[in-house]
């Protein structure tokens, strides 16, 4: 692709600080939305919510937190075809801040469905996209993707950070209101915050894209190329290209598992965390919504000694990790987290009419700390793979697809975390920790496998050649 930055200089492109900030702003206004739904869908309505059963309000979170994940293959889809990357993601953008509009202007479960369902759409059309142009910023064998892909996943996480605790003290400080012993939380006043973060994000990403960006992502690069006689021309892949595609495919499915427990920080950990973990501190009560804030401190923490990391094996003798095998160890450390909160529940148990202890606070710090690590092995490597591999003409449709396995996985997490309520956490989350320390063990020995089906070297240089000549 012409537009393509194929120079391998030390420094990353400015471009990349500013796809950076536009998905900051986005991520601060999912995940400050994210952080109160499921506290709003279950407090009563004296307290401000919407007084849903909790295990109706899981499966309507983990439906919603799945379709968002859903909506990008038909957004990658548009953009590859009719619109181009950089006008889906501002469609994307403006669609996201009008739900969080609906979700301020009425408090209802009809205002719940029509906010939530505009935020869907719009995450379709955003979400496979901005990723995407991070990928185009480089070349094929550039070796900086895989840092930049983690330098792009601290901007996600910083906005991810700050919107926990910004939102949740709108919600439970600044517009809360005492009355008779009974507080009335201002959940309307946090979505409103999430839709002011919405448009600063778009804002930036439209007056300095031309600048920072040039053409890149203008033009709908899946375009059906039109024969001399007027007919379509089928797009048809070289076996390299199908051989990778069914790679992706193949690692999509074991991402599956892995979001599906990563998922439960927004369901069953929150009301976890909320009911069963003693979150005083120093004579403080921490709100429940700032614990998702752990999560996202400890990316930009780690997030630059993780891409550090990366670079240093790319450099040395025996070269960097296989992604496979980040993969998998991402799996395992996932697993190792929920081992660990194990040992709050045996103390807690399940009844929450029946408390007689609390959990220390640091069993939920350390719980995602691992998730955390285990994330940084799997998803920033994960999305760098997909810009590299996918196909040229089906590009944003294929990150789509990465992003697909999240929608399968959020629908799982919140039937998973409705099971809580009557099977208890213990049983819930061991099956979970399970599972996926299994599932890494089995990726990390196909892993050379999978390595040897993407046909690198030789047959990525015919690849190349094929591409440009279409």
């Amino acid at each position: 692709m012409e537009a393509t930055m194929d120079h391998q200089s030390k420094k990353h492109p400015p471009g990349l600080y500013l796809l950076f900030l536009t998905e900051m702003w986005e991520r601060f206004s999912y995940y400050g939305m994210r952080a109160i739904l499921i506290l709003y869908l279950t407090k009563s309505l004296v307290s401000g919510g919407l007084g849903m059963k909790e295990s109706t309000a899981l499966m309507l979170y983990g439906f919603f937190t799945g379709a968002v994940y859903f909506t990008p293959l038909i957004g990658g889809y548009l953009s590859d075809r009719f619109l181009g990357q950089r006008l889906a993601v501002t469609i994307g953008g403006i669609t996201m801040a009008l739900g969080n509009l609906v979700l301020f202007a009425h408090q209802s479960f009809t205002a719940v469905y029509i906010g939530l369902g505009l935020l869907i759409i719009g995450n379709g059309f955003f979400k496979p996209n901005i990723s995407t142009i991070v990928g185009e910023l480089y070349g094929p064998k550039d070796k900086r993707r895989d840092a930049a892909f983690t330098i792009f996943y601290m901007g996600i996480n910083t906005g991810a950070f700050f919107a926990p605790l910004v939102i949740g003290a709108i919600t439970d400080k600044w517009f809360a209101v005492q009355a008779n012993g009974v507080i009335e939380y201002g959940y309307k006043y946090g979505f409103l915050a999430s839709a002011i973060g919405m448009v600063i994000g778009q804002i930036l990403f439209n007056a300095l894209g031309n600048r920072f960006l040039g053409d890149i992502g203008k033009k709908p690069v899946g375009k059906p190329n039109v024969s001399n006689t007027g007919a379509v021309e089928k797009q048809k892949m070289t076996k390299v290209e199908k051989n990778r595609t069914t790679v992706i495919f193949i690692l999509a499915a074991f991402v599956v598992f892995f979001w599906a427990g990563f998922e439960q920080a927004g369901g069953a950990l929150s009301i976890y965390t909320d009911k069963f973990i003693d979150r005083t501190v120093f004579g403080w009560e921490v709100p429940t919504s700032w614990f998702q804030s752990i999560n996202p401190l400890y990316i930009v923490i780690f997030a630059p000694i993780v891409s550090m990391l990366w670079v240093k094996l790319s450099n040395s003798k025996r070269g960097d990790l296989a992604v496979p095998t980040k993969m998998g160890l991402g799996m395992i450390m996932l697993g190792l987290g929920f081992i660990v909160l194990l040992f709050a529940i045996m103390q807690t148990g399940s009844d929450e009419t029946n408390i007689t202890v609390k959990a220390n606070i640091l069993f939920i710090v350390l719980t995602y700390f691992f998730h955390t690590i285990g994330e940084l092995f799997l998803n920033p490597v994960g999305l760098s793979f997909v810009s590299k591999y996918a196909p040229v003409k089906f590009s944003s449709l294929l990150m789509a697809v990465w992003m697909a396995s999240s929608f399968v996985a959020n629908i799982i997490a919140g039937q998973l975390g409705a099971l809580t309520e009557s099977m208890g956490y213990f049983e819930v989350f061991s099956v979970i920790g399970a599972s996926v320390i299994v599932l890494g063990l089995i990726l990390l020995s196909i892993s050379k496998k999978l390595v040897k089906m993407l046909g690198d070297d030789d047959n990525e240089n015919m690849e190349e050649q094929v591409a440009k000549a279409n």
